[in-house]
């Protein structure tokens, strides 16, 4: 009797090589011992079909990440889409099930939310963020920040299109669009009392990513109280939330929200919760190595 396949997942994108996820798994499968792989596979969007009918044939794929450009066009593949998939409109992980069948998810939302959970559980008179940037990242970003009553600023070089966002992902929710070049400059602007508030500052763009120029973002337009989240990754301590600490301001780094997500596939992949218990530090470590 033969020997049932090893199991896998992967990446895909188009480039591939600067994926971190493969580092993620497979330091999570090597913790836990499992008889399982995670690879990167580069798939160019013509390959994409063809990889998805191949793939779906194989037993032993778990299935796979999927990374720019694939997001969307992956999504009219597969045979089902989870509901916050097809609310935020992209597609980053990809389940296969026994049958053959492929469902499509977006861990991106619930992976930035997991490191505001102790505030978000917390009762609030009033929740207000600042996303500053209108790309793909900011579509999962918003739509989970509405699911969390949040009120939702959304600053773009393009106001227009910051507002087709908010009026898109929740057209009910009272949110406001505005000019990224509006946070630059100074404001004297005289904040009510927060206390009893949770105010929320988010680099959604890829601005301050090794490569490009920092956010412009004057810490005036910051309530006092306020948590800064960036979610740039290279490098992980960027400009940004190296001024907020010097500000006195509470900071999240782009690795809490990669980690995130990446965790939520991970069990969705292979059924088991990935090792945290050390609150990823030896994650970390590897990752910034």
């Amino acid at each position: 009797m033969s020997e049932a396949p090893q199991a896998y997942a992967e990446v895909i994108g188009d480039p591939i090589a600067q994926s971190k996820s493969p580092a993620i798994h497979g330091y999570w499968i090597g913790q836990l011992g499992l008889d399982a792989r995670y690879e990167a596979c580069h798939v160019t969007a013509a390959d994409l079909p063809d990889y998805i009918a191949t793939r779906r044939k194989d037993q032993a794929w778990r299935g796979c990440n999927v990374t720019m450009p694939h997001k969307l066009a992956v999504m009219p593949l597969l045979d089902r889409l989870d509901p916050l998939a097809v609310r935020i409109g992209a597609v980053n992980t990809v389940v296969r099930r026994e049958d053959g069948s492929l469902t499509g998810y977006n861990t991106d939302a619930p992976g930035f939310l997991e490191p505001l959970r102790p505030w978000l559980d917390r009762r609030h008179l009033f929740r207000m963020a600042r996303v500053l940037g209108t790309g793909g990242a900011a579509r999962a970003i918003v739509a989970a920040l509405a699911g969390e009553n949040m009120v939702i600023v959304l600053a773009g070089r393009d106001p227009a299109k910051a507002r087709a966002l908010l009026d898109e992902l929740d057209p009910a929710g009272e949110h406001h669009a505005a000019d990224l070049a509006h946070f630059a400059d100074p404001t004297d602007f005289a904040f009510d009392d927060r206390e009893g508030c949770l105010d929320l500052i988010v680099n959604a763009s890829p601005l301050g990513m090794a490569g490009q120029p920092p956010l412009p973002f004057d810490f005036s337009h910051a309530p006092p109280g306020s948590l800064v989240y960036d979610i740039v990754t290279h490098p992980p301590d960027t400009q940004l939330l190296q001024q907020a600490r010097a500000e006195g301001f509470r900071t999240i780094d782009g690795l809490a929200m990669l980690i995130g997500q990446a965790a939520a596939a991970f069990e969705r992949f292979f059924g088991r919760p990935p090792p945290r218990k050390d609150g990823d530090t030896g994650l970390r470590r590897l990752l910034t190595a």
